[in-house]
């Protein structure tokens, strides 16, 4: 299964190799924007949108609302597998 993660771009790294600073949940990672990156667009252009990172790369930019609800739902799934873990837990 491929998961994209919501995250949101706070800073160019490196024009050149199109990279930029991506915060996933307080969490800030080094992300390749090429895959969104616009031939016409300058990367600045980028700062502060929404993008669904995947194995290092941004995938995808989305809006707010869709990143929000995006995690939200990861949060749930998170919070099933802790009860998932206890439940068998409970059961040994």
């Amino acid at each position: 299964m491929c998961l994209g993660i919501p995250g949101k771009i706070v800073h160019i790294v490196d024009h050149e190799l199109q990279l930029g600073m991506v915060d996933v949940g307080g969490i800030q990672r080094e992300v390749n924007l090429s895959c969104v990156a616009e031939d016409d667009q300058k990367l600045e252009s980028y700062l502060d949108e929404w993008v669904l990172v995947h194995v290092g790369f941004a995938m995808s930019v989305i809006d707010e609302d869709e990143a929000q609800a995006t995690l939200g739902v990861l949060n749930e799934l998170g919070e099933m597998q802790e009860e998932l873990t206890a439940m068998r837990e409970g059961a040994s």
